[in-house]
């Protein structure tokens, strides 16, 4: 089975939901000339780029990972030559600005074109990926001479990019980061320490390679507060952007995983020979703050890692569903049938379908708000979007990427006892999905920061203000007679409520009984995916009820799945908030020792 891009339900999605015409009409993207035609010819584009030079690696990089041999890593073999088709076609600058060599589209095509190259092979597009990262956290918080210096050749793929924050010490608990940054006297530092899990820290793909290093000044504050940013590139780089002599960073090793294989993960080390020169980035004890420009573009990355990865599992299994032979139709037939006329088999199906263009839907939402956030001309509308895009960040990464592993899980199971089996290269998929829960910031750390950081920071304002926007769709609904939207309204409505229901017990109990609310605080952060995949949902129904006569089969079949996401998805969202406000405490009764 091969990849093939889901182009039109990406366009649906921009033109329908994300509202790209509006986006498109932004003054800052007047240059760009982005329209409906363009949009659709360069996804047309990404996408034979993914099935066509991606897609094939997939299966090799996980038979044939990269390794290390005397201080080198060896990337899996096409690896390198694909990464050059892919930055000689412009792909790494699809988002960048115009002045530093991008193409300055807007982040909502850029997202549709990584998803596509994160289904086909999710190994190689996590270095495109942190590249974009390190570009997008430059040039919000570096000098302009910084900029200039470095960003033009990570546009162009010359150089690629990565982010250096956990320390053997230091994993999830950052104030616990002990890199050392000296000051020179000429305006650069010197730096001494150990990172490791560094994507891409180390490959062969590029002349040089950019690290964003987290590191402490002498006399720095303890804690967060202390912790600045630094560029420390492989190979110094002159006033004029041209290389020079090798920094004092090596790699010591790569991991040994149990996915994404083909992606190399480095320990590197910094200073063993006299100190690995770095630029401050902005001002001192400010890289957390700096670094989390380059984490939220991550962690919103990663969640879509876990749609693509989900697709991709989607499409394997309803390829083998439709050729696997097995047992009669329950409603009689001579001869065994392929098990996709199995109602079991189905369910699974469309579970897998469900979850999929549901966290798609509400991931391509949230990253047109990030545009609309950083163009927009009116502040208050800059300022609505911001909030809602933020809001959406760690629901997007956690409640996606869990749902990557329980959608590759039912990949698995679609092919039986050939899913156990290495060579039907679905076993590929299960074990890729289960890093994306955990890298960039577990499902835990995302759903404490969707308590603590965009639900009590404002007094649950932006989640209520959410509710009033499901509410608005509510009312939508109840305008159709159709029963597919009868049905989503009593369950959208439902989950709405139980999903309120469940913001206030958290902003009345977080000062009683702290812990008895960040123990549900996962379970949160799912029902707000839940509900608000199918907000995403129910307004794609409407839509498709609108545009049902243009396409019978694609726009029926967007029917049928958002009842089914109404039906079997949003269910869960009453019961889920009922443990949330009555199962806190029970979680936390037994002590350490009982356990």
């Amino acid at each position: 089975m091969t990849y093939q891009a889901p182009v039109k339900e990406m366009m649906f999605l921009m033109n329908h939901l994300a509202g790209l015409e509006q986006i498109s009409r932004l003054p800052y993207f007047s240059e760009a000339s982005v329209d409906k035609d363009t949009t659709e010819a360069i996804l047309k584009e990404s996408a034979k780029f993914s099935e066509e030079v991606l897609a094939p690696l997939n299966w090799t990089g996980d038979q044939q990972p990269s390794y290390f041999k005397d201080g080198h890593v060896v990337t899996t073999p096409g690896f390198k030559e694909a990464f050059e088709k892919y930055v000689e076609a412009g792909w790494q600058g699809v988002t960048h600005p115009l002045e530093y060599g991008g193409q300055g589209l807007p982040k909502i095509i850029s997202t549709a074109c990584q998803e596509m190259a994160n289904s086909a092979c999710l190994s190689f597009s996590l270095c495109p990926l942190l590249t974009d990262g390190a570009i997008e956290a430059l040039i919000v918080a570096a000098s302009d001479e910084l900029k200039h210096r470095f960003i033009p050749n990570m546009i162009s793929g010359k150089w690629t990019g990565t982010m250096n924050l956990t320390e053997p010490q230091a994993g999830s608990d950052l104030a616990l980061v002990r890199t050392r940054a000296e000051p020179v006297g000429d305006g650069t530092y010197k730096i001494f320490g150990t990172k490791i899990y560094i994507t891409y820290g180390e490959h062969d793909f590029s002349e040089n390679i950019i690290h964003l290093v987290l590191a402490r000044t002498p006399n720095a504050p303890e804690g967060v507060k202390g912790i600045s940013l630094f560029v420390v590139p492989k190979y110094i780089v002159d006033d004029q952007g041209k290389i020079g002599e090798r920094n004092d960073v090596h790699c010591l090793s790569i991991e040994h995983k149990l996915g994404i294989k083909a992606s190399p993960t480095a320990v590197l080390q910094y200073g063993d020979h006299g100190g690995a020169i770095g630029y401050l980035v902005g001002q001192e004890n400010r890289g957390l703050e700096y670094m989390f420009i380059m984490m939220n573009a991550a962690r919103f990355g990663v969640g879509m890692q876990g749609i693509s990865l989900a697709e991709r599992a989607y499409q394997k299994a309803v390829s083998y569903a439709k050729e696997r032979i097995q047992s009669k139709d329950l409603t009689g037939s001579i001869v065994p049938v392929a098990i996709i006329h199995h109602p079991d088999v189905k369910r699974m199906l469309m579970t897998m379908r469900a979850y999929t263009e549901g966290a798609r839907s509400l991931a391509y939402v949230a990253v047109a708000a990030s545009d609309a956030a950083e163009h927009a001309l009116d502040e208050k509308n800059r300022q609505e979007n911001q909030a809602f895009y933020e809001f959406l960040v760690p629901i997007i990464k956690g409640f996606s990427t869990e749902m990557a592993v329980q959608v590759a899980s039912l990949g698995v199971q679609v092919h039986g006892g050939m899913g156990f089996i290495e060579e039907t290269g679905v076993a590929q998929y299960y074990r890729d999905a289960r890093i994306l829960p955990i890298y960039e910031g577990t499902t835990a750390i995302q759903a404490n920061d969707l308590i603590g950081r965009k639900t009590l920071k404002n007094g649950g304002a932006t989640a209520q203000a959410i509710g009033k926007q499901i509410a608005k769709t509510e009312e939508a609904l109840a305008t159709s007679d159709s029963a597919a939207a009868k049905i989503m309204l009593e369950q959208l409505t439902l989950a709405r409520q139980s999903l309120e229901q469940v913001v206030t017990y958290i902003l009345m109990n977080v000062k009683e009984d702290i812990k008895a609310v960040f123990a549900g605080s996962v379970p949160y952060l799912q029902i707000c995916g839940l509900t608000l995949a199918g907000w995403q949902m129910a307004r794609a129904l409407l839509e498709a009820e609108k545009l049902h006569d243009q396409d019978l089969n694609f726009y029926q079949a967007k029917i049928s799945t958002a009842q089914f996401y109404a039906q079997h998805l949003l269910t869960q969202v009453p019961g889920i908030a009922k443990s949330i406000m009555e199962g806190g405490r029970v979680t936390n009764a037994l002590t350490p020792e009982q356990f």
